[in-house]
């Protein structure tokens, strides 16, 4: 059974998002705007459980097991 890959990338691309958010959000802490430290925050609370539920979904894709 053929899997698809969009799922795949698009998770990459949100987790790769939220890697690029916590670098800002440390980078603007080191020079104390918090206000930009507190957006970054949210779009970081924002991006990891949709990347949680892109993974659940994921998961249960695909056929059969991985033990043949």
């Amino acid at each position: 059974m053929k899997r698809s890959y969009i799922g795949v990338i698009t998770l990459a691309i949100i987790l790769f998002l939220d890697i690029i958010c916590m670098q800002l959000l440390v980078h603007q802490f080191f020079y104390e705007n918090y206000g930009n430290v507190l957006l970054y925050m949210i779009i970081m609370i924002i991006l990891f459980p949709v990347a949680f539920i892109i993974y659940k979904k994921e998961k249960h894709k695909g056929g059969g097991t991985s033990g043949k």
